[in-house]
């Protein structure tokens, strides 16, 4: 039955009318039949029997009062039960008015009553009181639309247009509502029509919707979480009916696999989207798809590589277990992602693993673990520093390994929990053989997690070498002092040769132009005296080309002129002139011109490189390379691929003279060369010369 609010006219029961009415008829046919019945019969019955007029008269009196009291007792036991039942129906229809008051302000969820045309509210149960921050009073005083927001009058105008256009339907929407303290909260508002004491009213509900639509919200954010998480991890959800052997997959299935995500999501077969990189991996998908299919409770962990629709290999881990979907239904839930990354990477760790354990047993250095002051492991080269075989070293004591002078400071550094330092900055103390001799050595100290325990890690060096190192440091100065006062003589003896080409070969050619001269002088003769002068120009020619070559031997007028290119291209043609070994120059444009101590160190050393190269190396290709390094430099490279030589052996003064000479100037040489294997001459020159010390760097 349809809520009415106090004031409300009660509705009469469609049932209850009915009985009524049909009541009344049966009262009023009833007691017309019995009155016309009676009123026929007496009558007649006088008539006949009384023929005196006045006691037929007195008859009819004594007829008359008799039918008026068994009229009224008639009516009275035909009306008793009609009355008893109008005043039952009242009762209950009190009742019914009472449960559904009940209802009303019972009702948990607010509901409202408001005039559809002045928006009035009528009436309006405890909890929308609660609800909407008001009392009862001050609620009804109000119009409907205090309860929307500002901002939204227009939309509420147009709902109410909509509701007057037809007020007897239903109506269903979800609006912002305010709360008096001005909050707003979501509701879902239903509402229909009703009359409320002759006013054309609406009875409103309203559902709060607010809690339902943040965790929808919440829902959806983690949601939008998870599907992130899963681009993250490139990981994709799949379900599949064992049934028919039919799955469903998430986008991001098709997208790890190079495919494009359908529109809808379809039913089809695994084997359609996975493309097995080979027979034995599509043997095994088949094995995995049967298992899956089986009807058996299944649990799947597998690595499987595949081909995604682009080419590309990939690793996926498919993970698969027996589960329901939302009906009930059977169904194998399951993840695929794609690890390749993680594969590779791990690969690459078991490799470095490989190769840092095989460094380590390599290393000239000995790598010793100690847990608990004993060996639990050492490498090859401290075996053989200490004498001890590759295993017979492991679990010996500390004490073993030091001399008892120096034990007690081991110990003490290991306590300190000094950090692992280079082998240049390691404290020196004496360490003890299995023979008993005892060695000075380089010692680090360090922990390290081995086996899942924390020990100590020891790195010695035998530094019985430096001493070897110091032997032959000194015997390379003792060379460099001789090969230096050899440079001297040398270049004593080549001035001593340009003074005799000056004098011998200018001097002379000189001498005879003077002749030739006097003679032309002299000459009366105009043929001979032609002749003479002819002469004169050939010797003059004859002289200025020898200047010329002294000149260019000791410095190329390139140089200067045109640049240290320039000059590098001249003099790379004329020393491979006439030579049958190919020549591959490649010159580039210098952004600015170094300085004149830059271009001649680099140039002697590009002409003594490329000599070394024709005279010794037999080579048959030798390729030349100047270029610019940022801006910052200059780099000069000569390569070759004749015999080469020991670089460990004797070295010729040549490539002394070129390591001074880029020292000299603040560049470096870098000379590589084997037996067999050619030669390699790296030159790194700045642009500007600086004054740097005469010591080779550690890259030499």
């Amino acid at each position: 039955m349809p809520v009415e609010p106090t004031g409300t006219a009660p509705v009469p029961d469609p049932r209850m009318a009915q009985a009524l009415g049909r009541d009344r008829r049966r009262i009023v046919l009833s007691y017309l039949a019995m009155a016309l019945a009676w009123m026929i019969a007496t009558d007649g019955a006088v008539t006949a029997l009384v023929p005196d007029p006045q006691q037929a008269a007195l008859w009819q009196s004594m007829k008359g009062a008799f039918f008026a009291l068994a009229s009224a007792g008639l009516l009275y036991l035909l009306l008793r039960p009609l009355a008893e039942h109008v005043l039952h129906t009242h009762a209950r229809l009190q009742a019914s008015e009472l449960r559904l008051r009940q209802m009303f302000e019972g009702n948990p969820g607010p509901i409202l009553v408001y005039d559809l045309d002045s928006l009035a509210i009528l009436d309006a149960n405890p909890a929308a009181c609660t609800t909407f921050g008001w009392d009862r009073e001050a609620l009804l005083a109000q119009t409907i639309d205090v309860l929307w927001p500002p901002g939204q009058d227009q939309a509420l105008q147009t709902k109410l247009e909509e509701i007057r256009g037809a007020p007897d339907q239903l109506c269903i929407l979800r609006a912002q509502l305010q709360l008096r303290d001005g909050s707003l909260r979501q509701m879902e508002l239903r509402s229909n029509a009703i009359d409320y004491d002759g006013h054309t009213a609406r009875l409103l509900i309203a559902i709060d919707r607010t809690a339902e639509d943040l965790a929808q919200l919440r829902r959806d954010q983690a949601l939008a979480r998870v599907e992130e998480a899963h681009e993250l991890a490139r990981i994709g959800a799949w379900e599949l009916d064992p049934s028919t052997g039919q799955g469903r997959y998430s986008n991001q299935v098709y997208r790890l696999l190079g495919r494009r995500p359908p529109e809808a999501r379809r039913w089809h077969r695994f084997d359609e989207l996975l493309v097995a990189a080979d027979p034995a991996t599509a043997a095994q998908t088949d094995q995995v798809l049967a298992g899956l299919c089986s009807g058996e409770q299944v649990q799947v962990d597998v690595l499987l590589p595949v081909l995604a629709m682009d080419g590309r290999a990939l690793m996926v881990h498919l993970r698969a277990a027996s589960g329901v979907d939302e009906a009930g239904r059977d169904r194998i839930l399951g993840t695929l992602q794609d690890v390749t990354e993680r594969e590779q990477s791990r690969r690459l760790l078991r490799e470095r693993e490989e190769q840092f354990r095989e460094l380590v047993r390599v290393l000239p250095d000995g790598v010793v673990i100690l847990s608990d002051e004993h060996v639990l492991y050492a490498n090859a080269w401290a075996a053989g520093l200490f004498g001890y075989g590759s295993h017979t070293l492991l679990g010996e004591p500390l004490s073993a390994l030091v001399a008892g002078s120096d034990l007690a400071r081991l110990r003490a550094q290991m306590r300190a929990g000094q950090p692992q330092h280079s082998p240049g900055h390691s404290s020196v103390l004496a360490m003890q053989r299995a023979d008993g001799r005892s060695f000075q050595a380089g010692l680090a100290v360090g922990d390290v997690r081995y086996g899942g325990r924390d020990c100590k890690l020891l790195i010695v060096r035998d530094l019985s070498e430096s001493e070897q190192t110091r032997s032959a440091l000194e015997t390379s100065n003792r060379e460099l002092q001789a090969m230096a006062g050899r440079l001297f003589s040398l270049q004593e003896d080549e001035r001593r040769a340009i003074s005799r080409d000056l004098h011998d070969d200018i001097g002379q050619a000189i001498t005879a132009i003077k002749l030739s001269a006097y003679a032309a002088q002299d000459e009366d003769d105009a043929q001979r005296r032609g002749e003479d002068l002819a002469q004169i120009v050939s010797l003059a020619d004859t002289t200025v080309a020898k200047l010329r070559d002294i000149s260019t031997l000791l410095r190329p007028p390139q140089l200067d002129a045109l640049g240290l290119e320039a000059a590098l291209s001249w003099q790379a043609r004329v020393l491979f002139r006439s030579s049958t070994v190919e020549l591959q120059a490649e010159i580039e444009s210098l952004p600015t011109r170094p300085d004149n101590s830059i271009e001649q160190a680099c140039f002697r050393i590009a002409q003594e490189s490329l000599t070394n190269a024709l005279r010794h190396a037999r080579a048959s290709q030798v390729v030349l390379q100047l270029r610019d390094v940022d801006q910052r430099g200059l780099h000069l490279m000569i390569r070759d691929d004749g015999e080469g030589f020991d670089p460990d052996g004797p070295r010729g003064l040549g490539l002394i003279v070129m390591r001074e000479r880029a020292q000299s100037v603040g560049g470096h040489v870098r000379i590589e060369s084997a037996h067999g294997a050619g030669t390699l001459v790296d030159v790194h020159l700045p642009y500007q010369a600086a004054v740097t010390a005469a010591v080779e760097s550690a890259e030499y």
